[in-house]
């Protein structure tokens, strides 16, 4: 009879071990990381999307850019080199969805304030209007941080090209005229390969949530 417990005891121990082992691995299975999608004009609303790149299902990234800031700086992809960043399009004279939305971005900036990988660029939709001095006051009023955050003005073709054919970000005018822009809602996260990797509605705190955590989740892949 003891013989048997013994047995019994060292059966428990091995089926003990056995079975960490086997909820260990269907743990680290459930749990593998699972990275964020990366974004490609092939799917995207096609309404957002300039026609010549509707096509396109690889390779998709930020293009070169040269723009000028708030303080009259010139900001390139350079500024924003070996960075994770959130960019939008908004203009300082909206009456409607911008205001929410810059309430969101100033609300982005302060989680990411101490955080040397993230910065935010917001490009503006009507550069004619928006001057670097009508930027700088806007920047004062929100409470823009310079070294976070960018808003940027410029030449109007070269920010249509931006939105449509890199961000894939918003809508032509439809009236048929050049370089016309009805400018969106979104928030687009991109990553330190000029990718985009994921839209988020920038007027909604559910969306603004899950960018935040977006962010958390893709400087994991760095530490992969």
């Amino acid at each position: 009879m003891l013989n048997f417990f013994k047995g019994y005891k060292v059966f428990a121990i091995i089926f003990g071990v056995i079975s960490v082992i086997i909820i260990a691995l269907i743990y680290n299975t459930i749990n593998v990381y699972q990275p964020l999608d990366i974004y490609r004009p092939a799917n995207v609303d096609p309404s957002l999307v300039d026609s010549t790149i509707q096509h396109v299902k690889k390779y998709h990234k930020i293009a070169d850019f040269s723009l000028i800031n708030q303080n009259g700086k010139t900001i390139t992809q350079n500024d924003y080199k070996n960075k994770i960043y959130v960019a939008d399009f908004f203009f300082t004279t909206c009456p409607t969805i911008c205001p929410i939305m810059t309430k969101n971005m100033v609300n982005i900036q302060k989680e990411i304030i101490n955080d040397d990988e993230v910065m935010l660029l917001s490009h503006s939709v009507t550069p004619e209007i928006d001057t670097v001095a009508q930027l700088k006051r806007y920047a004062i009023e929100k409470g823009v941080i310079d070294s976070k955050w960018n808003l940027v003005t410029g030449d109007k073709k070269e920010i249509y090209k931006l939105a449509r054919k890199s961000y894939l970000a918003v809508k032509d005018d439809g009236d048929g005229g050049p370089f016309d822009m009805v400018h969106t809602e979104n928030f687009m996260l991109i990553d330190k390969k000029r990718q985009i990797r994921g839209f988020y509605d920038g007027t909604n705190p559910e969306d603004i949530e899950k960018l935040l955590n977006d962010i958390s989740h893709l400087k994991k892949e760095y530490r992969q």
